[in-house]
């Protein structure tokens, strides 16, 4: 019954695999010591199984409260993740640029001024977003005896998604105008095609971790 009630309650839990390990183990040793405590006071070991479980609660019940504990410690290290990622993917990027293709006002004629805006802008949303992760989650240390944590969570995923999706504008803003303004800018050198790839995997990859951290927040048990 005790293995019974465990697998029925991670197959409910969404989150980090060593985490959700980690609390069904505890989860079945607290069954198991209180299986034990019956077992002492008589019971068969049928009976004292179902009065452990029975007593920990329903599995609906914990697994809410489990995949809240989840979602906000992966909504955290989601927005670390981002609050370091982004600034150092930026500025790894600036310094490829500067060297392989030179400043953005280097071109063969007169740019318009909404190329410079928006390439301006573009600069911005890396440090603009990793400073959102960053106040997001010093703001989710401080109210997290306060707010309920499935709460937290949500905010925190919608946080991390908002974050990533501002990048990706940016990005596609300046690949957009780059196009309009010199297409053959688009066209780059080995190094430079290198890093554009690594920094689109990258934004990809925080892209998933930032869905996945949402769907934990919002997975009904």
């Amino acid at each position: 019954m005790i293995e019974r009630y465990v697998t029925d309650l991670g197959s409910r839990l969404q989150g980090s695999r060593r985490q959700v390990r980690d609390l069904l183990t505890e989860t079945r040793d607290s069954l198991t010591d209180a299986t034990e405590a019956h077992l002492d006071r008589g019971l068969d070991e049928e009976t004292a199984q179902r009065k452990a479980v029975e007593e920990f609660g329903p599995v609906r019940e914990i697994a809410g409260e489990y995949q809240a504990e989840l979602a906000v410690a992966y909504g955290a290290r989601t927005l670390i993740w981002l609050a370091i990622v982004l600034p150092v993917m930026h500025a790894v990027w600036e310094m490829g640029r500067m060297y392989f293709i030179g400043p953005w006002r280097d071109f063969g004629g007169p740019v318009p001024s909404w190329y410079l805006w928006i390439a301006k802008a573009n600069d911005m949303t890396s440090g603009i977003s990793a400073g959102v992760a960053l106040v997001a989650l010093i703001l989710g240390r401080v109210l997290a005896r306060r707010v309920d944590a499935r709460l937290l969570a949500r905010i925190g995923g919608a946080t991390a998604l908002v974050s990533v999706l501002l990048v990706v504008l940016g990005n596609v803003a300046i690949l957009t105008a780059t196009w309009g303004v010199d297409p053959q800018r688009l066209v780059q050198s080995l190094p430079m095609s290198i890093a554009s790839f690594m920094t689109w995997a990258v934004i990809i990859r925080l892209g998933l971790l930032a869905r996945r951290c949402l769907s934990c927040a919002t997975i009904v048990a």
